[in-house]
């Protein structure tokens, strides 16, 4: 009878917790959040405002264009993004180390119970009780152990595993120099197309102001009859038309700026003035490269192929994996136990012991999981030699692009001078008072087309030969800068192109040579035998030896 009431009581506390688990289990699914308010999303979108334009250096004066360059290094929201995620796959890196310790785990408890642990014992042949009820276990005791656990398959996992977060980390790299790549590069082009807007746009209003008073003139003479109709509005649909002209320049140079502060994470209110060089700083750019060179430069040191031979070795490496997972594993514990049970003879002990565990399944599934894992090296391989491809294509269509900008510079020259004489023909024949002003406006605005042309073909000059230093992975950061302030990172840049043109190249913060054709590619200097300074890598994060060095963290943010 007590045994079938102690029956019925633990039916009833099984069925007790199963509703519990029932309503604890429907309640959960029924969880959900409230929409953010408007105050939410407005503190929010407060919050984002003052956190993209915070802790940046004031503008002091006009942008040169390696302030520019510093600037959007420095405060870029893209660039800033892509040191983050370069960071955190370092931490990843850290994280998996840990993966090759043993595992250590340690608990401790109280164990408790209303009545006592107690048994009897029953013989098998007569079903007659063969010892009374009696007890080993006190009640309420105290345990507790530290517990190692070393298991060699895991490690040589976790060590494959440590290896490819390690590559990642420095894909995550290669990935922040193509941004800084790419940004350098905007910047370039968007900085001269807003220094032709500083030099025009000054320009434009006055000639706008005399093309309105022309109007105006001309429709008087229409109404006072002192030309023929058909003389007056083909006059002053020529003039609409330079009106026309005007005004969408206007449009198209007010916009260079603009892409410039964006590329500067400036607020988009604040004005700002570029430095305006004269116009004898308009000269040809040498590159000291032929296509030879470019190829196995750009094959050698571009950002995306690095990437993806560091995407080849993950690949490999989870071939590897594959393969151990098919392998019994050994496994080895040892742990220090206590317990406070009075009825023990040794209330603390060490205990160890080894055994091999083998996951049948892993073997069954591991030649399927072998052939996935090649069947992504060899798209790593294919994709590898695409973008190969794709990187020579682009190196030799920045090489063509140079020449063609070098010549359209030459003759936008060219035809600027022929311009600038024709309207001094023009105002010295006396044009304006034998036929009206419209002569001399179409000269100013001839000239001042010419003088945009002019100004763009240099700019696109400069954007193909920083193009073409770009296609070979050639970074513009220095391996290291004395501080993080931006006058010292723009002239570190400043330096860094300077280098360029005497024909010396850094990729990944060390110096390289331009090889003989079919010779081996250059090998990389390590950062840490690079000359010059400390080796900090701008790029990789590598934090500073020495004090007041700057650091990836504090330029990238």
């Amino acid at each position: 009878m007590a045994r079938s009431g102690e029956t019925s009581l633990l039916s009833g506390v099984a069925k007790g917790l199963a509703t519990l688990a029932v309503v604890l289990g429907l309640s959960a699914c029924a969880v959900q959040t409230d929409p953010l308010t408007l105050e939410e999303n407005v503190e929010g979108a407060q919050g984002d405002l003052q956190d993209m334009f915070a802790v940046q250096e004031p503008i002091d004066g006009p942008i040169g264009m390696y302030e520019a360059m510093a600037r959007a290094v420095r405060y870029n929201l893209d660039g800033r993004l892509r040191a983050m995620e370069q960071a955190l796959s370092q931490e990843q890196v850290d994280v998996a180390s840990f993966d090759l310790l043993p595992q250590i785990d340690a608990q401790a408890g109280i164990t408790s119970r209303s009545n006592t642990d107690a048994s009897s014992s029953e013989s098998i042949e007569t079903g007659t009780e063969s010892l009374e009820p009696s007890t080993s276990v006190d009640d309420t005791r105290f345990t507790g152990d530290v517990r190692a656990v070393w298991n060699v398959l895991d490690f040589g996992v976790s060590y494959y595993s440590a290896r490819q977060a390690s590559d990642r980390a420095k894909i995550a790299m290669e990935r922040r120099r193509k941004v800084v790549h790419d940004i350098i590069q905007d910047v370039r082009t968007s900085y001269w197309r807003a220094v032709a807007a500083e030099r025009l746009l000054s320009r434009i209003d006055p000639l706008m102001v005399r093309v309105e008073r022309a109007l105006a003139d001309s429709a008087r003479i229409e109404e006072l009859a002192l030309q023929s109709p058909m003389d007056a509005l083909t006059y002053q649909r020529s003039l609409l038309d330079s009106m026309r002209q005007l005004q969408q320049l206007r449009r198209d140079l007010t916009l260079a700026k603009t892409e410039l502060a964006a590329l500067m994470n400036l607020p988009p209110q604040q004005d700002f003035t570029v430095q305006v060089p004269d116009a004898t700083a308009f000269r040809p750019i040498e590159i000291g490269l032929e296509p030879e060179d470019i190829e196995i430069l750009a094959l050698t040191y571009r950002p995306e192929l690095r990437e993806e031979r560091y995407q080849t070795r993950i690949s490999q490496q989870e071939a590897r994996k594959a393969l151990l997972r098919m392998l019994p594993g050994i496994e080895f514990d040892t742990a220090l136990n206590f317990d406070t049970n009075s009825f023990l003879v040794n209330n603390t002990w060490a205990s160890y012991g080894a055994r091999i565990t083998w996951n049948l399944f892993n073997l069954i599934s591991g030649p399927a999981r072998l052939d996935a894992a090649e069947a992504e090296e060899e798209v790593s391989e294919a994709r590898r030699q695409a973008v190969s491809m794709a990187v020579l294509v682009q190196a030799h269509v920045a090489w063509i692009n140079y020449r063609n900008a070098e010549e359209d510079f030459e003759t936008a020259q060219a035809l600027r001078e022929v311009d600038a004489r024709m309207l001094e023909q023009l105002e010295a024949l006396g044009a304006a008072a034998a036929t009206g002003d419209l002569p001399v406006i179409r000269g100013e605005l001839a000239l001042l087309l010419s003088d945009l042309r002019r100004d763009l073909a240099y700019a696109e000059l400069n954007n193909a030969s920083g193009a073409i230093l770009l296609s070979i992975g050639a970074d513009p950061l220095p391996a290291s800068v004395p501080d993080d302030s931006l006058g010292t990172l723009a002239a570190a840049i400043r330096e860094t192109e300077a280098a360029w043109r005497r024909g010396e190249f850094r990729v990944n913060t060390a110096e390289i040579e331009i090889p003989p054709l079919g010779a081996a590619p250059p090998a990389v200097v390590p950062a840490e035998q690079a000359p010059g300074g400390v080796p900090t890598d701008l790029l990789s994060g590598v934090p500073a030896k020495g004090p007041g060095e700057a650091t990836a963290a504090s330029l990238g943010s």
